[in-house]
């Protein structure tokens, strides 16, 4: 033995069997867990990614249509759509939802040219709608709405929703999109 060691009485971590892969008896190899767990994280970010910004460009493409189920043919559903009608009643407010300077106005006076009741325009909080819409809030205003359409040449379908409601206000909401094309 070598000088100022003492000696020790062997135990069962001195005998280790010859074909057993390990660095000591007490550790086995170190195992890369953190990059597996890595790669199949970063694998589904990018399946949920992918999956939301294709579920946001439907949306906004408008293939995803409003809640419900359908339960006649499409013939029968375009049966019962009220015809379109202008509602000088209606309170219609128009916002410009691209870059393009004074749409909103320009749409208003073709409105009010036939007989709509515009009560404001305004930019939208966004400048990157690329489809034009009319937005309303009951089913009873859908024949409005979809005179409004006309009126300004809107070729989409108007959409219900309560996302431009105002308490105690009845109106129609148009948001104009890169798609609009002012009349002459």
């Amino acid at each position: 033995m070598a000088r100022g060691t003492t000696a020790r009485a062997r135990d069962r971590f001195d005998d280790v069997p010859e074909d057993l892969a390990r660095v000591g008896a007490h550790r086995a190899p170190s195992r890369r867990r953190g990059v597996t767990i890595f790669a199949w994280a970063a694998l589904a970010t990018g399946v949920l990614v992918g999956a939301g910004v294709l579920g946001l460009s439907a949306i906004e493409r408008g293939a995803i249509g409003t809640v419900g189920t359908s339960t006649g043919t499409s013939s029968s559903a375009a049966a019962a759509r009220p015809a379109a009608t202008v509602d000088p009643a209606a309170t219609v407010v128009i916002l410009n939802a691209t870059t393009t300077s004074g749409l909103a106005k320009n749409a208003a006076t073709t409105a009010e040219a036939a007989d709509w009741k515009v009560a404001s325009t305004a930019n939208a909080d966004t400048t990157d709608v690329k489809l034009s819409t009319v937005y309303y809030s009951a089913a009873s205003q859908l024949g409005a709405a979809l005179g409004l359409a006309k009126s300004l040449e809107i070729g989409r379908t108007p959409v219900q929703t309560k996302r431009f409601d105002v308490q105690g206000e009845s109106r129609l909401t148009v948001v104009l999109g890169a798609d609009y094309t002012p009349s002459s």
